[in-house]
């Protein structure tokens, strides 16, 4: 129950920021919904740190609780779902807020863009380094409500130096809903399907880049041919072309916006098995922590803290990746960023395929120990929880920078969001395939792989089939990237 719900917080958390990235990129902009959203995520923890020092709020008011009063279970929950709403727009607006804070038509600004979302997750395994070892001990040793108040003034003051930095930043102003120029663009070709390709793709209908101010000019591709029937001009007369609705024409641009949208929807279904892996590690690894012997020297490691091993992985992976490995790339590949996005999302991949495939071979090991009654080390864990930190610097920062750079420049942070509901969807898709495997484990053994404890578990047959999954996985991944278009921008008269 605890997994599932687990699961479901996580999956909502991650999922929310759909409707936060679109709210930001159509109505509100990044900047305005990053404050909105950050001041109902302090909110939610303020009322998570009052449910434990107000009276009526707490659990119970004995020492031993055996089950939380009513009150509590309201608060608490209000409180996590809070988060999760402020989540949902703080996640995506922020960082494609960050990142809009560099001009694509800059060379030297290009490449530091480039590099961005790598520092963007050291620095957000550095805050997940402190949490999993500072705030856990401080919950362990002193108590969640003071934990509570430091997590509550640490955002209250991170949210006044972020609105302190108001007249340094540069905005992208907010261009209304994002689905009606694609809508728009299926309704027109529809309706021009029986007209014939013009011989020169230079014929179909575009603003000059003079005119264009907003954003960029994209080159057309020949991927989804269909949809350039949607910017066939059928009167050539400029007042018809001015008062020509735009349900029946609509430029280049907006066209191949649309194909792009389409390109990366095969990308966000090959990744969900990347994110059934990556669910892993907060939910199973975890529990299989807390059943192991966790004294090292004369310290109890409290389970939680076994993430320190990713995010210490991930920061030293990141750092060699952008101070040695890029540079290295760049002169062997002549590409910029050393590897493109795909080959590093792959890269990714292959490394979640060796965690699930240690996590299976130490879950058999720790079966058998226990079953000798020999209990063995949480040392044991150190490997996947290392190797998995490998993956998330090669696919989760890779699926970051693709839904951020090959989604339309007006839908930016619902590209953020993209790739975190790819890890939403995941969490709600691996409680699905729990129960799915536990029922058909039963019906052909007559014996459950999930049991009242991981003693009476069979956790390595599960991570052995994800590890197929996820090899199966690859293999779908690797014929979707190949097929895969980037985006392509027309070069900018005013590029330095």
């Amino acid at each position: 129950m605890a997994i599932r719900n687990v699961n479901y917080w996580s999956g909502v958390t991650t999922l929310m920021p759909l409707l936060g990235g679109f709210i930001a990129d159509a109505y509100l902009g990044r900047y305005a919904t990053v404050l909105v959203a950050t001041t109902i995520y302090l909110m939610g923890l303020v009322l998570l740190t009052m449910s434990w020092f107000i009276p009526g709020l707490k659990p119970c008011h004995q020492e031993v609780c055996v089950e939380p009063r009513k009150a509590h279970e309201v608060a608490f929950f209000i409180a996590i779902y809070l988060i999760s709403i402020g989540t949902g727009g703080h996640k995506p607006s922020l960082e494609s807020f960050g990142a809009d804070q560099f001009d694509d038509d800059h060379v030297e600004e290009r490449k530091m863009k480039m590099s961005f979302f790598n520092w963007w997750n050291v620095s957000l395994c550095a805050g997940i380094l402190t949490a999993v070892t500072a705030v856990a001990y401080i919950e362990d040793r002193v108590g969640w409500g003071v934990a509570g108040i430091i997590l509550t003034v640490v955002m209250a003051i991170s949210l006044i130096i972020f609105f302190i930095g108001k007249p340094f930043y540069r905005y992208r102003t907010p261009s209304g809903s994002p689905l009606t120029p694609i809508l728009q663009v299926f309704v027109a070709a529809i309706a021009k399907r029986n007209l014939p390709y013009p011989s020169d793709p230079s014929l179909l209908h575009e603003v000059s880049k003079t005119e264009f101010t907003s954003g960029r000019l994209l080159c057309h591709t020949e991927h989804l041919k269909f949809l350039d029937k949607a910017a066939i001009i059928e009167d050539k007369n400029p007042l018809a072309l001015e008062k020509q609705s735009p349900w029946r024409l609509l430029t280049l641009t907006k066209v191949e916006e649309t194909k792009l949208i389409i390109n990366v929807i095969p990308i966000w279904f090959s990744t969900l098995a990347f994110g059934i892996c990556a669910t892993q590690a907060s939910t199973f690894f975890i529990k299989q922590a807390i059943t192991m012997d966790r004294h090292i020297g004369g310290f109890t490691v409290p389970p939680a803290s076994m993430f320190t091993l990713t995010a210490l992985t991930l920061i030293i992976s990141l750092t060699v990746y952008e101070k040695l490995l890029v540079p290295l790339l760049r002169s062997i590949t002549r590409n910029q960023r050393g590897i493109n996005i795909l080959q590093r999302i792959g890269t990714g991949m292959i490394f979640s395929l060796i965690t699930m495939i240690i996590a299976a071979l130490v879950e058999k090991q720790r079966l058998d120990r226990t079953n000798n009654n020999k209990p063995m080390s949480v040392i044991w864990l150190a490997p996947q929880f290392m190797v998995i930190g490998f993956a998330d610097a090669f696919t989760l920062v890779g699926l970051q920078e693709y839904f951020y750079h090959q989604v339309p420049d007006s839908m930016r942070s619902l590209g953020i969001a993209f790739y975190l509901s790819v890890i939403g969807a995941a969490s709600f898709l691996n409680n699905l395939l729990i129960t799915a495997v536990d029922t058909l484990a039963e019906n052909f053994s007559g014996k459950s792989w999930f049991g009242k404890d991981l003693n009476s578990s069979r956790l390595d047959r599960f991570y052995w089939f994800l590890a197929g999954v996820i090899a199966a996985n690859i293999c779908v991944f690797v014929i979707v990237a190949k097929r895969c278009p980037y985006k392509s921008v027309q070069p900018s008269q005013g590029l330095s």
